[in-house]
């Protein structure tokens, strides 16, 4: 028996009236998570990066040609506080995978943009990403994986609403 299914069974011996599905359900969610944060950070790791980082470089990656984009853009799309978006921008910049650019108009104006270092570590790095993302889902079947998809967007819809 798997440890869930003997923690609810417990829980269905000694508080009987209690519907124990959703704590069934929840707890596979954050072991599952807790496997999936380690795969993915091994997966960083290997690029000497954090997974904030990897997130930072991955934002910028995305915004196409040239790769740059105001901290506030970058907070926007992260959901940060400004000094967690500083710390994480100082230390990839001392990395040498990002540079800040101050306008020649506004010296107070900034843009955020990946070197070419960034870059490259970028491509690989997303390449690994996506194939570790491909074997952590391998033992879903091709209907199952579009199920989930979609029971997870109902469910945290619930949360943050339609955007």
């Amino acid at each position: 028996m798997e440890d869930i299914d003997r923690l609810v069974a417990q829980w269905g011996e000694q508080k009987p009236h209690l519907d124990t599905l959703p704590m069934a359900i929840l707890g596979r969610f954050l072991r599952l998570q807790k496997h999936i944060e380690t795969e993915i950070s091994a997966c960083h790791k290997q690029f000497e990066l954090t997974m904030g980082e990897f997130d930072v470089l991955a934002t910028l990656r995305r915004a196409g040609t040239p790769f740059t984009l105001t901290p506030s853009g970058l907070l926007s799309s992260m959901m940060l506080t400004s000094g967690a978006m500083t710390n994480r921008l100082d230390k990839l910049e001392s990395k040498g995978l990002i540079k800040r650019v101050h306008s020649t108009e506004d010296r107070r104006s900034v843009t955020v943009g990946l070197t070419e270092k960034g870059l490259a570590t970028i491509d690989d790095a997303i390449e690994e990403h996506v194939r570790i993302q491909h074997t952590l889902v391998d033992h879903l079947s091709d209907t199952e994986m579009p199920e989930l998809n979609q029971l997870l967007k109902t469910w945290l819809v619930a949360f943050e609403g339609k955007k």
